[in-house]
């Protein structure tokens, strides 16, 4: 994987222009012949392009080799180990995903009290189409969120033909819980998996939230959740009227579909830095020396005098 220095330097391809996910479940992934396969238990490959994919949901049964792992990481693609189905995310790794820079203007944002109340103000005219009430803390404008989001669960299960109770499900009995839920707990899934991909592309820590707080992805939550109610929250529901035998599969090929045909990579990192702009202080101006994420620093045949390209 060392690289021929008479090829030219290794391109990762823009985020807007990656395919969304791609799930991968009961087999071994390794890096054959230069190349990103799955092999299956009877030693048939499937090449995945890797180069060209966001975010790899790795479902349980999968296993995943050193050089593949590198080999993700090196072209910027964000793995993640997910439940079956994609309905709980245990981890994720992708190296070089916040940077400095990035991490300090997001921290400074997330610690002030009136700075984070102006993002999360915006967020709240992103999501909503109006402006956030005025004199209302984080606490309260989180409250008039959840009250406004369960009464859109109500009207878009009304809409599709769905009965709805509520958004609630007992994970350790996945089977028992609804049509309804199962499609929207696999919904958001890959929509949170695209999300972190699109946070750690941009250079930001997918912990520090605005509007969530305490948990792994908290920003990621935020972010997801300005896109949730146009996307894949619909998506879920119109499948579920449908009760199809395979709900978290439908669901998972329909988002596919979605991302694709919205374009929702292209449009996340701008939504991020419109966002934390919103708190009114400048982003820092790089240093020098920084690496961008996941993209390693090329490696040039001349000397120091030489133009490495």
């Amino acid at each position: 994987m060392a690289g021929n220095p008479l090829l030219p330097p290794l391109q990762p391809l823009p985020m807007k222009d990656r395919i969304s996910m791609v799930f991968v479940q009961y087999g071994q992934i390794d890096v054959l012949d230069g190349a990103f396969v799955v092999i299956d238990k009877n030693g048939v490959r499937q090449h995945i392009p890797i180069g060209s994919v966001a975010c790899l949901m790795l479902e349980p049964g999968t296993r995943i080799s050193h050089a593949a792992v590198n080999l993700a990481a090196t072209v910027g693609t964000l793995l993640v180990w997910v439940g079956e189905s994609g309905v709980r995310l245990y981890s994720s790794g992708q190296p070089g995903g916040a940077r400095a820079d990035r991490l300090l203007y997001q921290a400074r944002l997330a610690l002030d009290d009136d700075l984070r109340l102006k993002v999360v103000r915006k967020m709240y005219e992103l999501r909503f189409g109006e402006p956030a009430p005025a004199r209302r803390s984080v606490e309260q404008l989180r409250g008039i969120e959840g009250s406004r989001v369960r009464g859109t669960y109500r009207l878009l299960a009304q809409q599709y033909g769905v009965k709805w109770q509520a958004r609630s499900y007992d994970r350790d009995q996945w089977e028992a819980a609804d049509i309804p839920n199962r499609c929207l707990s696999a919904a958001t899934a890959c929509l949170y998996g695209i999300t972190e991909a699109a946070v750690l592309a941009a250079g930001y820590a997918p912990a520090v939230g605005f509007i969530h707080t305490g948990k792994p992805l908290s920003f990621v939550y935020d972010i997801a959740d300005l896109y949730k109610f146009e996307t894949v929250v619909p998506l879920a529901f119109r499948l579920a009227a449908q009760s199809p035998a395979e709900p978290e599969r439908e669901v998972r090929l329909a988002c596919r579909d979605l991302f694709r045909s919205s374009k929702l990579l292209g449009r996340l990192i701008p939504l991020i830095e419109e966002v934390l702009a919103a708190g009114g202080i400048a982003l820092p101006t790089a240093p020098p020396e920084v690496v961008p994420p996941a993209i390693p620093n090329p490696d040039s045949p001349g000397d120091a005098g030489h133009r490495s390209r």
